[in-house]
């Protein structure tokens, strides 16, 4: 019996070719003009070699100061387009398929200038103070998003993940410990998923593939969101025509978080259940066995791995032995793969 973990995985129109997703990571390396360089065009091809499912390249700000850092990818602007299609076309020839999260960083952007959020409200002390945004400056984000979808789609990426967790733009809107808005975009459930629903609308306005959105299924604080909260947020995705929820947790305020491997699994399986839709589950997953247990028991869809393969390029081989699974190397690697 094939192992689940390799078994193909569709969405729309685009195959997987097994379950196994490199989850976005910054890896700081792009210049001040957001654009791509060779360093991206190394490690996310290196994955794609090791037979990595999907690879989704790290949060790729919409604009400017959406950034996290200056040193983050950007695609707001034509010019992102050429390097950000060599680098598609990179993945694609060893048989991976190309994701790319889009995201704003709202408060939590360290740019230089001024930084907006839902609410006038830093992050912590060491932080900068947002300017609230009004409505104009809502809207002008929300287009940002959907040029940033149109231009994704010039660069041949197959699936784009809208980013909503970790405290970001889109998740400062969800949370009421960070929306403290008295207009249509604050106070009830509705208004406060009124930007992520305006987000995903404009979006599909320009992109007609699969739509992931990564979400913080937790905001670790009493008066924070929960699991239950966002199992009606992701019938409202789902509703909206979302094909995927990332689920991952925490980052919207300073928090202490118990982390142990799969820490986060239950609350992937709780959204899932819930909510009726596909998910992936991400979270100190680190072994073949481990992401098998995941999929077979039904806990989600996909599974998403972070530092891990950071550690190693070629994870899918490593545990596709622990799993008994043979599967076919790149054809310059056949002398080590096959020992």
């Amino acid at each position: 019996m094939v192992a689940k973990l390799f078994e193909s995985y569709k969405i729309k129109n685009i195959t997987l070719n097994n379950r196994i997703v490199m989850s976005p990571m910054c890896m700081y390396s792009a210049g001040n003009d957001g654009k791509v360089t060779d360093w991206h065009l190394v490690h996310y091809p290196t994955r794609a070699i090791g037979q990595v499912g999907l690879i989704m390249i790290e949060a790729t700000a919409v604009t400017p100061a959406g950034r996290i850092s200056e040193q983050d990818l950007g695609i707001w602007n034509d010019d992102h387009i050429e390097g950000l299609s060599k680098l598609v076309s990179m993945i694609k020839v060893h048989g991976a398929k190309t994701a790319i999260q889009l995201a704003h960083a709202g408060r939590k952007s360290m740019v230089n200038g001024e930084i907006i959020a839902p609410s006038p409200l830093p992050f912590d002390e060491k932080m900068k103070t947002p300017k609230e945004m009004t409505s104009e400056e809502v809207h002008q984000t929300v287009e940002a998003f959907a040029e940033g979808a149109k231009r994704a789609k010039k660069a041949g990426f197959d699936i784009i993940e809208i980013h909503g967790a970790h405290g970001y733009l889109i998740n400062q809107f969800l949370s009421p410990l960070t929306n403290e808005r008295e207009d249509e975009y604050g106070g009830s459930v509705e208004n406060c998923f009124r930007f992520l629903k305006a987000v995903i609308e404009a979006v599909q306005q320009e992109w007609d593939g699969p739509l992931f959105v990564r979400i913080s299924a937790t905001d670790y604080h009493e008066h924070g969101l929960n699991a239950e909260d966002y199992i009606e947020f992701a019938k409202r995705m789902k509703e909206l025509g979302v094909d995927l929820i990332d689920v991952s947790s925490g980052a919207v305020v300073p928090a202490q978080i118990n982390v142990f491997p799969g820490y986060q699994v239950k609350l992937a399986e709780t959204v899932k259940h819930g909510a009726h839709i596909p998910v992936g589950a991400v979270g100190i997953i680190t072994s073949g066995p481990q992401a098998e247990e995941i999929l077979q028991n039904d806990r989600a869809d996909l599974i998403f791995l972070g530092r891990e393969l950071l550690r190693d390029p070629y994870w899918p081989r490593t545990v596709a032995k622990q799993l008994n699974v043979a599967i076919e190397a790149p054809a310059q690697y056949k002398r080590g793969w096959n020992q």
